[in-house]
């Protein structure tokens, strides 16, 4: 998991770009300890494929094997300190002028991993069945429903208590997301260059490529994973204690 205050830590120079759902403002990336090297002087040990903010269109302009190696990442993107909050900042919410997003970190991530889940079976559906015909995704109607646990609640004062409540909350996310991303990428290796090009009908967006799919996949959890940052920055929400320093680039 990386901090910073865009996607790879302090290995961005880019900006965001817009979303369907909530987590919509945009704001500069770039900062830590890379700010204002090239990236011949920062994070050396990483493909340039992995390093920066990509546009949609960007990741989709990668050679398969290049996305889903930036694809299998998966929890580097989530800030590590996300588990550090206390169970009330899990359910912080923000007003628009914040520009760090307007869900709460427990909707953000409760959101993250079923997007997951519903872009790896649309994968998988375009590969076993022959065009596929998929239902569109009222991501809105999961939030409001309160799925994710955010709605009014008692919160527990002793601090040991309260953060196990926090790892309940948010450590079955984290662990599926890790885990789909890693079987799944391991998959789409195995795919030949025709899969690649299989299709599924959506009904807003039409023929969808597996390869579409992924690259939307991987810019949606990078995506997300800026806002989170930003929502603990906003929060004032320390580096862990345990933390080696350094921009995270070793990762």
């Amino acid at each position: 998991m990386t901090h910073g205050h865009s996607e790879g830590g302090c290995c961005s120079h880019g900006q965001d770009h817009a979303h369907d759902g909530h987590e919509h403002e945009s704001a500069a990336g770039g900062g830590g300890c890379c700010s204002g090297k090239p990236a011949s002087q920062c994070c050396k040990t990483k493909p340039q494929h992995l390093t920066g903010e990509l546009t949609r269109e960007q990741m989709e302009s990668l050679d398969p094997v290049q996305l889903v190696q930036r694809y299998r990442r998966g929890i580097e993107v989530v800030d590590r300190r996300v588990l550090s909050l206390d169970e009330r900042q899990l359910d912080d919410a923000f007003l628009p002028e914040a520009g760090v997003g307007l869900w709460p970190v427990r909707v953000l991530l409760g959101h993250c991993v079923d997007a997951e889940l519903a872009f790896v079976q649309r994968m998988r559906r375009a590969i076993g069945e022959t065009n596929p015909v998929v239902e569109a995704w009222d991501e809105d109607s999961f939030v409001d429903s309160g799925m994710y646990g955010n709605g009014a609640k008692e919160y527990a004062e002793d601090p040991e208590a309260d953060h196990a409540r926090v790892m309940h909350a948010i450590g079955g996310y984290l662990a599926v997301l890790h885990t789909l991303r890693q079987w799944h990428a391991s998959w789409l290796l195995l795919l030949t260059a025709e899969a690649w090009n299989r299709t599924i009908m959506h009904p807003q967006r039409g023929a969808l490529t597996v390869k579409q799919i992924l690259s939307y996949a991987t810019w949606h959890l990078e995506h997300h994973g800026r806002f989170l940052t930003r929502k603990l920055d906003k929060m004032g929400i320390a580096e862990p204690q345990h933390s080696h320093g350094g921009c995270g680039c070793s990762h």
